[in-house]
This record gives structure tokens, C-alpha cells and sequence, in this order.
């Protein structure tokens, strides 16, 4: 399979792609260079805005080119077009050490953003997992966390996927599209017998679950029943979360991490977004619902 390099930016921790149908852009973020980027793969332009917080994780909302993200132990509205990050709550403390990090929304449009410690071999359990519901009010709903990763759900919206990277497990839960109530947890994935550890995850239009292997060099499909499907080699040590886009949703993007990367592998691309054809073709993401 041809994994192509779509935008060779040598980001730090790229993370969050996030295709926007009404512009036909694919928008990302750099969480440790502090930057929000816009590739537009029709013009083969990516461009990046500076940003004064870290931005773990971005999602669609009804309006083109305004985001909600989630920020150091923020919420927030961004606008790519004033780049401008207007605080709405805060999720978590300040001053913890903690950081948002995954974040997705469901099939309702419910915001779904994990945290994290921000130094991950502090060996830290600090994490939490937080629902935020169309009038910003936000629950948590699961502690002790190493780093939040691999939120997704099953095209039906009744399955909710959650990781934490450093035990190396991926859950599953049944989910409650009417409540946003996850519930029924069990081991859906563990990383022994697949390369590296879980990251940023989605799912295709035939429920499989498509996860980053950071530090693993791969990027697996994993069958709704918890089979290995297939196993991508990508050219880089640190893949960091797929998500498909193009117009039809056929082309799987792939985000990736050059900060702390093995120095003596060979990976010039560390840090850019790949892209490759996946066979199977993914679905829409749902803008954020808000209701005043």
C-alpha cells in the first residue's frame, strides 16, 4: 500500500485531523507547536496559525471554519479566520500538569475530550475523560487515566471506543445515544500482539476501528469483534491518529509526532500527515450540537 506525504510539516505532536466537508480542507493541529493548521489538498496548500495555548483537539461545529477545541484544561470556540481561542469553561484545574488531549464528538454531537499528565514519563494516572453536553456542560465521567486516547464510535452511535496509551488497552463500551451514557466496559484491544502502543483512533462505514500505533510504525484495522484486520507500515515511528476525508471520504489522513522520536532511526517525514488509500471509505463527523 502507498502511504504518500501530504504535508510535510515536521510538527511536533500533529494530532486531531479533522475533515470539514463545507470547505474541502482537512483542519490539524500541532499541540506542542502550539499551531492550528488548514491543509487543502486541491490546492496542495497547508498553512498554520500560532496559537498562545496548546490545542489537544478540535471538532466540527455548524458553522464553516469555527471549531470547538479543547485547550491546556479548556473548552473553547476557535475561528480559523480571525485565529482567534474564545475560552467558554474550564474542564479541569489549572496549574495541575494536566492537559486535553483526544477529543471526538458522538453521532449526537456531544463533545467526548480525554486528558492527560503533560509529561508522559512523569508515569502520572492524572487523567480524566469528560462528556460535554449541546449546553456546555461538561461531566466527568472516568478518572486515573495515563493519556487519554483512541475516541470513537460505531456508525450506529450505540458503541463508544476509549484508550489509555500507556496500559496499551483499548475499551469498548455500549453506548446510550439519547443519555451520552457509556456503559457495559470491556477489553475490546490490547497491544501484545500489535506494534507499539494505542493513539488517536476512527471508525469506517463498515464499524471497523482504524488506530494509530504510536511508536509502533503502524496504523491498524480492527473488526468490530476485535480482530486484527489488516496492519499498515508507515514511515514513521509515531503515527498519531487517522481520520478519513476527501470528498468521499476515501482517503484515510494520518497525523504524526517527530518530538522524542528515536534518533537513531531514519524518518525524515516524522511530524507530517500522511495520506493512503484505505479500500473502505469513512464517515462524516457530527458538528458539535450547542444550544444556548
Amino acid at each position: 500500500m502507498t502511504v504518500e506525504v501530504a504535508v510535510d510539516a515536521g510538527a511536533l505532536i500533529g494530532e486531531s485531523p479533522l475533515w470539514a466537508p463545507a470547505e474541502g480542507v482537512l483542519y490539524w493541529v500541532d499541540i506542542e507547536g502550539r499551531a492550528v493548521h488548514r491543509f487543502d489538498p486541491a490546492a496542495g496548500d497547508d498553512r498554520s496559525q500560532s496559537l498562545p495555548v496548546r490545542p489537544g483537539s478540535i471538532v466540527l461545529t455548524h458553522e464553516a471554519g469555527r471549531l470547538l477545541m479543547g485547550a491546556e484544561h479548556e473548552l473553547g470556540w476557535y475561528t480559523w479566520s480571525t485565529n482567534i481561542f474564545e475560552p467558554i469553561r474550564d474542564l479541569e484545574e489549572g496549574g495541575t500538569g494536566n492537559r486535553l488531549n483526544d477529543g471526538r464528538t458522538d453521532r449526537q454531537g456531544r463533545f467526548w475530550v480525554g486528558s492527560m499528565f503533560q509529561t508522559t514519563d512523569a508515569g502520572k494516572s492524572t487523567g480524566m475523560l469528560h462528556r460535554v453536553d449541546a449546553n456546555l456542560s461538561a461531566t466527568t465521567v472516568r478518572w486515573d487515566i495515563g493519556v487519554s486516547n483512541g475516541i470513537a464510535f460505531s456508525p450506529e452511535g450505540t458503541t463508544m471506543y476509549f484508550a489509555d496509551s500507556p496500559t496499551e488497552t483499548v475499551w469498548q463500551f455500549d453506548y446510550d445515544p439519547g443519555t451520552g451514557e457509556p456503559f457495559n466496559s470491556r477489553t475490546f484491544l490490547d497491544f501484545a500482539d500489535i506494534p507499539g502502543r494505542p493513539d488517536g483512533a476512527s471508525v469506517d462505514a463498515e464499524g471497523c476501528y482504524w488506530i494509530a500505533c504510536v511508536y509502533g510504525w503502524a496504523v491498524a484495522r480492527i473488526t468490530p469483534d476485535g480482530r486484527v484486520d489488516r496492519v499498515i507500515d508507515m514511515p514513521v515511528e509515531k503515527p498519531s491518529m487517522p481520520t478519513f476525508g476527501g470528498a468521499d471520504l476515501d482517503v484515510l489522513y494520518v497525523t504524526s509526532i517527530s518530538q522524542n522520536t528515536n534518533p537513531a532511526a531514519q524518518q525524515p517525514f516524522a511530524g507530517a500527515v500522511f495520506a493512503l488509500d484505505p479500500g473502505v471509505r469513512g464517515l462524516p463527523e457530527t458538528p458539535f450540537v450547542h444550544s444556548a
